[in-house]
This record gives C-alpha cells, sequence and structure tokens, in this order.
C-alpha cells in the first residue's frame, strides 16, 4: 500500500484566493444592498421633509391694511365685507387663489366655514355677483395688481384684494377671525376688530 504523505501547503495559495475573492463578493454585494436602502431611505426622507416644510409655511401673507365698508344703500348697522391684499410669502410658488377655502367667525356667534367663492371683479372692490342680501355667503376677488396671468393664479410679486362679506352679527365692537386656506400651504388667520361707530369705509385694527 502506498501510504504518500499529505500537506495543506497548497491551501495557502490558490485555496485561499478563492475563499477571499468570494468574500469580497459577497461583502460588495452587501454594502451595496444596503448603501441602495441608505439612498431609498434618504430620498424619502427629503421629500417628506420637503412636504411638511411646504405644508407647514403659509404661501400666501397679507400685504396693507384691512379694510371693513358698509353698503351706502342699507340702514343695517354692521359691516358688510372686507376688503384683504395677498400676495405670496417670499420664495411662494403660485397659488390659485380660486381654490381657496375662507371661513368666517366671531364674538357674536357668526360662523361659515365655508364661503362661496364669487369670481373675479372688475372695479377694484365690488365683486360681480353682491348684493345687499347675500353678502355673507361668497367671497371674491375684488382686484388684480400686477397680475399678468389669466383667472384666479396669484403670481409672485403681485397682489390681490379680495372682498370677504361678513354676516349681520358683525356690529360695531365685535372680534372676528377670517381664515384664508390656499390648496397648499398654511392656514392665514386675519383677526380684527370692528370699531364702535360705523362709516362707509374704516380700517380694522
Amino acid at each position: 500500500m502506498n501510504n504518500a504523505p499529505t500537506s495543506d501547503e497548497g491551501f495557502t495559495g490558490l485555496e485561499a484566493a478563492i475563499v477571499l475573492i468570494a468574500f469580497v463578493v459577497v461583502a460588495a454585494t452587501f454594502s451595496y444592498v444596503v448603501l441602495g436602502a441608505g439612498f431609498f431611505t434618504t430620498q424619502t426622507a427629503q421629500s417628506t421633509i420637503h412636504s411638511s416644510i411646504v405644508q407647514a409655511s403659509s404661501s400666501m401673507e397679507l400685504v396693507g391694511n384691512v379694510y371693513g365698508v358698509k353698503d351706502t344703500g342699507a340702514s343695517n348697522n354692521y359691516l358688510d365685507y372686507v376688503n384683504v391684499t395677498v400676495s405670496l410669502s417670499a420664495g411662494g410658488t403660485p397659488v390659485d387663489v380660486s381654490q381657496m377655502v375662507i371661513s368666517y367667525t366671531d364674538d357674536n356667534g357668526g360662523h361659515n366655514p365655508d364661503l362661496a367663492y364669487g369670481g373675479i371683479g372688475t372695479d377694484g372692490g365690488t365683486c360681480p355677483v353682491n348684493s345687499v342680501t347675500n353678502y355673507d355667503t361668497y367671497w371674491c376677488i375684488g382686484e388684480k395688481i400686477n397680475n399678468e396671468t389669466q383667472g384666479a393664479m396669484l403670481e409672485n410679486n403681485a397682489q390681490m384684494t379680495i372682498m370677504v362679506g361678513l354676516p349681520s352679527t358683525a356690529t360695531p365692537n365685535t372680534r372676528f377671525t377670517i381664515n384664508f386656506q390656499p390648496a397648499v400651504g398654511a392656514v392665514l388667520p386675519i383677526t380684527r376688530t370692528i370699531p364702535g361707530s360705523l362709516n362707509v369705509v374704516q380700517t380694522l385694527y
């Protein structure tokens, strides 16, 4: 019987190289999977953060004063509507104002969670469908300033004067809040107090 001596010296060469290459391939594959999952998670987080910032920040801001208007032909002792001028906030993207939800509430129990959109006016403050009997049921765009786009799209460096109808509870010394909720972005709340005596037009503070 031929009992040839055995030796492991060959393992340190070719077989060790094969094992090393196998480990490198497995490690590279695992690293690729881990990095891919990390990139996906990072992109998802960035998208979520960006979306949260857009939703949390208001896309509109108040410009100038808020004016309360009482109809000259009516004997009522309350404001018929207010004129509010708005523009885009810094870095804001154009907003379709017609998609905005406007709500009203006051200290006398007056409340309207969603006034109807009444269109775009052309005479700087009076909207096409207004009348003494339905001021409190709608809002509309009374005037567009430096806004070249047709329709109700509010652009950068442009302004819009929005007329918001008030109910009969908008009497002297009443505090009210109007919320402007655009389709994208946070609510723009405006709170004012009606003075003790009413003129045809007055600044509200």
